[in-house]
């Protein structure tokens, strides 16, 4: 038995729905399944490999899509500045070191110069050269061990337009190769793509999508997860075969301000496999809570009652306890730097709370596009010396340092940044929400869940508020060492060794 895991992307930043895969790998690599883990997005500012070893994700787990078609392995950037350098045009240039990871050749006769960009985690290895001639980007060509493929650019108003890729084999020659075309609009959406093989043409990725599930080795026994179904539900429900198959709920599944007693507006990420409920053959969720709530709707709303399950999208692998003091009133959070995350909410109720904390400190943990903003507002309250922009980093053992989480996040399928903080013993502040807050924090137990309004007008400046006033609740009411004990508490709960036991007995029914 094989589980085939599906997904679309994957990056440095990278959302909850990578971060449950890596989760999932390691437990079936401790149960001995052999899993895969699918990625359908085209992927180009790193090789693929750095970013699923990132996660942990074993080399030859990894299936691309796009790689799919050609005899290259996922596998690490290995050619050198040299190895690639006699595939230069000719001509005079001067060399420009722009920084470590990225090089400048410019020609002298004319308006030409190429950049070479080095693999992050391999920096003396070539990633991919990009070349510009007449002010315009031409051609990109991406390396590992070859040449995997090139993309060829044009002016399209006034931006640089990738109108083909072409895919090689090891031997140079062509996989295959993907056409695009675009509307004329304001914001330069792709049109269409077209998939030119040496036996056929595929006129959209949606039947290049149905050609991958019809090629994918499966073998009797096997289970297909599917984590994300934007591009490939259909693709996977008309070539599962008799295979077992399984969706993951990873965020709230459903507008509730949209829902009334006759109908419901489903989340548009599950809608296709929720109307096709009949030919799933299980859904996970992370919590006990939203399987319970999406049991009921499927009950009220469609009369059918689906195999569902609630296994953790992540698990604790021990409990990870201080070797010396925490620091005193120091607060972390960690997630995307993304809108919906509201850190800008946290960083307004820190300086409102250091008023009444004089201490008080925190340190943000994360990448994504808030991470300007945010910087930006630290700046404008003048509390750089107390709140800390960290990046992305391995956190296992950083939590237990901190003695107190704090997100803004207003809702969380999981949160597995959650899980990992109670189970270093972290007392917890955050928004009464579905369905990872309510699982993590006990108010009053092992932290504080704040009221979150349900419709209306939503007042940012009262929530701030209410984050600072718990802020200094807890540190200035002393709570700190009770709360940490019972956030060991619920973090049992999530030990590795339970969530195996979990899965194990799911895919012995199956």
């Amino acid at each position: 038995m094989t589980v085939y895991n599906i997904n679309q992307g994957i990056g440095w930043a990278s959302s909850g729905v990578e971060y449950a895969q890596s989760y999932r790998g390691k437990i079936l690599r401790e149960l001995g399944i052999p899993a895969k883990f699918i990625f359908t997005d085209i992927m180009r500012g790193d090789n693929i490999q750095e970013m699923t070893r990132a996660l942990d994700f074993e080399d030859d787990e990894v299936i691309w899509l796009y790689r799919f078609y050609t005899d290259f392995t996922i596998e690490p950037c290995s050619l050198r500045e040299e190895d690639i350098a006699p595939s230069f045009p000719e001509g005079d240039y001067t060399v420009n070191v722009i920084s470590p990871g990225k090089k400048q050749y410019v020609y002298k006769d004319d308006n030409r110069f190429l950049t070479i960009y080095f693999s992050r985690t391999n920096t003396d290895k070539v990633c991919k050269v990009e070349f510009v001639d007449s002010g315009c980007l031409i051609r990109t060509d991406y390396y590992t061990s070859g040449k995997i493929f090139s993309e060829y650019s044009a002016p399209f108003e006034g931006q640089a337009r990738v109108y083909m890729r072409r895919f090689f084999n090891r031997d140079g020659s062509t996989a295959f190769e993907e056409y695009l075309t675009y509307t004329s609009n304001k914001d330069l959406w792709e049109k269409s793509c077209l998939y030119k093989f040496p036996d056929g043409i595929f006129y959209s990725k949606m039947e290049l999508a149905e050609d991958f599930m019809k090629k994918l080795p499966l073998e009797d026994g096997d289970i297909i997860i599917a984590d994300r179904t934007t591009l490939m539900g259909q693709a996977i429900f008309k070539h599962r075969g008799n295979h077992k198959l399984g969706v993951v709920i990873h965020a709230e599944h459903f507008s509730e301000s949209l829902t009334d007693e006759d109908n419901i507006l489903w989340n548009n990420f599950y809608e296709y496999p929720f109307h096709h409920s009949d030919e799933v053959d299980f859904f996970i969720t992370s919590t006990e809570k939203q399987k319970e709530n999406l049991a009921r709707q499927f009950e009220k709303y469609f009369n059918r009652k689906p195999k569902i399950v609630a296994i953790p999208v992540g698990s604790l692998d021990k409990l990870r306890r201080p070797e010396k003091a925490r620091k005193p009133h120091a607060l972390c959070t960690v997630s995307r730097l993304a809108p919906e995350k509201h850190i800008d909410w946290v960083v307004r109720a820190v300086v409102e709370a250091r008023e009444k904390v004089g201490d008080l400190t925190l340190d943000i943990f994360g990448r994504g596009v808030e991470e300007k903003r945010i910087s930006d507002l630290i700046k404008e309250n003048n509390a750089g010396d107390y709140i800390k922009l960290r990046g992305h980093q391995k956190m296992d053992e950083i939590y237990k340092d901190y003695s107190g989480y704090i997100a803004g996040s207003t809702s969380e399928g999981f949160g597995l940044s959650l899980m990992e903080a109670v189970g270093s013993g972290l007392p917890m502040i955050g928004l009464d929400v579905p369905y990872g807050n309510q699982t993590f924090i006990e108010d009053g137990k092992n932290g504080y869940l704040i009221p979150y309004p349900d419709g209306g007008v939503l007042d940012s400046k009262a929530l701030i508020h209410e984050f600072a006033d718990r802020i200094d609740k807890l540190f200035n009411e002393d709570h700190v060492s009770e709360f940490s004990m019972h956030s060991y508490i619920i973090a049992e709960d999530f030990l590795t060794e339970k969530i195996e036991k979990k899965m194990k007995t799911l895919l012995e029914e199956l």
